[in-house]
């Protein structure tokens, strides 16, 4: 009976658990499209397939409020505020393989 219980805990748990693909979903895709194919507010670059390392660092700089990029900085830190640096990690490798 424990096991079963222990099972199902773990089940539900790793259900929920965020994944990149729903981080970027939430946070990004209103405006850097589905599959990262937009300029955001029509200024920024785009970031389809945008190197992991690239993506990993921009995101931490926008949420530790000391990157500006096109002039975004305070829509980023907004939008990655919430986010912990898993959940950074997690979509910089989303977005890392993002394509059409």
């Amino acid at each position: 009976m424990k096991n079963i219980l222990l099972i199902i805990l773990l089940t539900i748990s790793t259900l929920s658990a965020k994944t990149g693909a729903s981080i970027y979903k939430k946070h990004c895709s209103s405006c850097h499209g589905k599959y990262g194919e937009k300029k955001a507010i029509g200024r920024s670059a785009i970031i389809s397939k945008q190197s992991y390392k690239r993506s990993l660092k921009q995101l931490r700089a926008y949420k530790a409020g000391t990157l500006n990029l096109h002039g975004m900085g305070a829509v980023m830190k907004k939008n990655v505020a919430n986010l912990t640096d898993a959940d950074i990690k997690k979509v910089a490798k989303y977005i890392s393989h993002l394509s059409k």
